[in-house]
């Protein structure tokens, strides 16, 4: 998260009232992640105190962000723990605050667990896997915005900033994904809304009789329809990768994928096309992060993320894959 507008306090006062939420106590704008302003909001109502987030959108528009927040509209309804999104008096999700595209959502309570085992693993892989389902009747559509079509464009943008190892591993990814998504068995890969974004930081874990409880997932931002294997490889690549070496975690690995295939069982295509998709994945964050590293916007509060993380994934999935034994053991 990041703040790129300033909002003052009885800005936000006005809307969270407008809203029905309650008399705003605090507002604190929120470092983190690198696209949106985000602030946390605690309003006063009924003798309670509410939390919430109130974001404004920086690069998407008022025509993308429907999909976003009625999607989150339509999980929450369907029992699936995201933050729900407030509509205004005449039902509208997306608002507006200084001239800019905006929403305000419930707070999911918790912390994030940045280095996740196989007991957070395999909660996420169940949460994940009901998401998938309860996403299928949705009836808004929108491509996956940072998808194949956005890496064929940004590539040319970051060359100029890599060496020439670099170069070589981008392009070559790069023309790999064109040609598998030229294959009909990546065509017919089951398809939905998917989150894109799923990392560790984007979902809250609580503690129920000293165990963790996972409490919910956010950040639907990147949200769009594509490959749900591509969302699961997404996961993958953070919930099951050491942090410091980039290196697959075969443990926390098997008790995702076991998790996921016990709600929705993964076809035999998707097991086969997994591999290719973990590099996919890696592509896309080493991409983004190179933009944002390299291309940076201003912002009052901003911490943009190390692109040699996603470099080291790459490279690793790209030499060894999958341990395949967390895909024999799979039903």
């Amino acid at each position: 998260m990041a703040v790129y507008t300033e909002v003052s306090f009885s800005e936000a006062d006005d809307l969270l009232q407008a809203l029905g939420l309650g008399a705003l106590e605090s507002l604190q704008g929120c470092v983190g992640g690198i696209e949106n302003t985000n602030y946390f909001v605690t309003t006063q109502r009924d003798g309670q105190a509410h939390d919430y987030v109130l974001t404004l959108f920086e690069r998407l528009g008022f025509e993308q962000l429907p999909f976003y927040l009625q999607l989150m509209k339509h999980l929450a309804q369907h029992g699936i723990a995201v933050p729900e999104p407030h509509a205004n008096a005449q039902g509208e999700l997306v608002l507006h605050v200084k001239g800019k595209p905006a929403a305000v959502v419930d707070k999911l309570h918790g912390a994030s667990v940045l280095t996740p085992g196989p007991v957070h693993c395999a909660q996420m892989g169940a949460m994940l896997a009901r998401m998938h389902l309860a996403g299928r009747d949705f009836s808004l559509s929108q491509p996956n915005l940072r998808g194949l079509s956005w890496w064929n464009d940004t590539v040319p943008e970051v060359l100029p900033y890599l060496s020439d190892s670099q170069k070589t591993l981008i392009a070559g990814e790069l023309a790999y994904q064109n040609a598998l998504a030229a294959l009909p068995s990546y065509a017919a890969l089951p398809r939905g809304p998917i989150h894109a974004d799923l990392f560790c930081n984007n979902a809250m874990f609580s503690t129920v009789a000293g165990q963790p409880v996972l409490s919910g997932v956010f950040d639907f931002y990147f949200a769009g329809v594509d490959s749900w294997l591509f969302d699961l490889a997404v996961c993958l690549n953070d919930w099951c990768i050491d942090q410091a070496s980039g290196t697959h975690l075969a443990v926390n690995a098997h008790h995702f994928l076991a998790a996921y295939n016990a709600v929705r069982p993964l076809q035999a295509a998707e097991k086969e096309l997994l591999p290719a998709l973990l590099r996919a994945g890696a592509l896309r964050f080493w991409l983004s992060r190179l933009w944002d590293f390299y291309l940076p916007r201003q912002a009052s509060m901003l911490q943009a993320h190390d692109p040699v993380h996603f470099e080291r994934i790459l490279q690793h999935r790209a030499s060894q894959g999958l341990d395949y034994t967390a895909l024999e053991a799979l039903p």
